[in-house]
């Protein structure tokens, strides 16, 4: 996982992260881009591609990222529920992890699952590590992030 803590079956960016490739010759240069891009947006954004409608009710939670896939913006969606074990939250820079119980390490492969009592927020532009909990000095992004994760998960929100 590099830099990033945890790994398989950890909520940390080295569980849930990963690497995604775009390779079309003569249309996308090559670049790194840090635009967020999950896997449900390729219905929309192959749609866009392909110069398909689709219906409001198709892929809900899908959003057209095609100019960031192209290389033609930074931006890519604003944020997205992650799942391993348990969910957090990722919104910019910001990802926030819910108190949760059970177990924090995972005794056959020495993993941090992520689990923790208390909720944990880490700015991933600092700390791509998640080596600073920094939930007390910004309790208002914490909360904020976590009525957003709690919206998500009850279905009255696209994240």
């Amino acid at each position: 996982a590099g830099i990033y803590r945890g790994g398989k079956y950890s909520i940390f960016e080295g569980g849930t992260r990963i690497p995604f490739i775009v390779r079309w010759p003569g249309r996308v240069k090559p670049r790194v881009s840090a635009a967020l891009v999950s896997q449900i947006d390729f219905t929309a954004t192959f749609a866009a591609l392909t110069g398909q409608t689709l219906d409001a009710a198709d892929a809900p939670d899908s959003f057209n990222l095609l100019p960031a896939l192209m290389g033609d913006s930074d931006a890519g969606r604003q944020q997205f529920v992650e799942h391993s074990g348990t969910t957090a939250l990722r919104q910019g820079a910001w990802k926030f992890i819910p108190p949760g119980k059970g177990q924090k390490r995972l005794a056959n492969t020495n993993t941090e699952t992520g689990l923790a009592t208390e909720g944990q927020l880490y700015d991933l532009t600092e700390d791509p590590g998640e080596t600073k909990n920094v939930a007390a000095e910004h309790a208002e992004v914490a909360s904020e992030m976590s009525a957003a994760l709690e919206k998500a998960k009850a279905g009255r929100t696209r994240p």
